[in-house]
């Protein structure tokens, strides 16, 4: 391996700007790959500027591989992978590869939980909260917190992934990115559960008469637990998705309306 540095932060940080277009050519055979090659362009020629034509054929090739991950973890194994290319000699290019393969699968689902299933969420649910009250900073708040953590990540993972390599991963510090995920994931069922308490409305106006005296439902049910209704529908949503893996969502969407209507003009549940 070689302890010389050729790569420069100005090369990384065209690098950060390439991730932006990451996903565009992502497709069913190769995934990710193309995009990850552009990414990997700047690195490249730095590298391989001055090598023969062959090794720079093969370099590019050693990119296109099936590669696929989540894009704000890309741009960490987009850093450890410039330090790999920049340290290994041309017998040890399998473990750039090997690294990149090893690194998509895990880091695909920290990118997940962290990004896709908690802090978009968060995001999504102080925007709606505005929104729902007329207030034009929702969509504007969402979309301003979600891209500082999105643009964020990207850069310094591109940065902290070529300066700490592969020590991010298998060192101490991997702990610190685990801690990191699971704090994320406790904010975001707090939130989700502050959201069903706020947004999700179920009430029922049917009311049982029995002589001169007339019981309402909700009340009845209030006492015992208040929002019981939203929950039990919340709920019920949730195993059906879970059950299905999501995808009929818009189908249950489009049921819950059409039950809502029904339920409504027979007088059980209303406004």
């Amino acid at each position: 391996m070689s302890d010389e540095h050729k790569i420069t932060k100005k090369d990384l940080n065209k690098v950060f700007w390439h991730v932006q277009t990451l996903n565009i050519t992502a497709n069913y055979q190769s995934m990710q790959a193309p995009g990850f090659l552009y990414c990997m362009v700047p690195i490249l020629k730095k590298l391989y500027g001055d090598k023969p034509k062959e090794l720079r054929v093969k370099a590019m090739k050693r990119h296109l591989e099936f590669f696929n991950s989540h894009v704000n973890s890309d741009a960490l194994i987009l850093g450890i992978t410039a330090a790999v290319e920049e340290t290994t000699s041309e017998d040890e290019k399998e473990t750039v590869t090997s690294i990149k393969t090893g690194l998509m699968g895990p880091l695909a689902g920290l990118g997940d939980s962290i990004l896709k299933f908690t802090w978009l969420p968060i995001c999504g649910s102080i925007g709606a909260s505005l929104g729902l009250t007329g207030n034009i900073l929702g969509p504007i708040l969402m979309f301003l917190l979600y891209n500082i953590v999105n643009i964020t990540t990207k850069y310094y993972g591109i940065q902290w992934g070529y300066s700490k390599g592969m020590d991010l991963i298998n060192g101490s510090q991997g702990n610190v990115l685990q801690r990191v995920a699971n704090m994320a994931n406790v904010v975001g069922l707090m939130v989700v559960g502050a959201l069903i308490a706020t947004v999700v409305k179920v009430k029922v106006v049917a009311k049982i008469t029995a002589g001169k005296d007339v019981i309402s439902l909700q009340s009845m049910f209030d006492k015992i637990l208040p929002g019981l209704f939203s929950l039990l529908v919340t709920i019920g949503v949730y195993f059906i998705l879970k059950k299905t893996n999501g995808k009929h969502a818009p189908l249950i969407i489009i049921s819950i309306m059409v039950i809502s209507v029904i339920l409504s003009v027979l007088g059980i549940i209303g406004a």
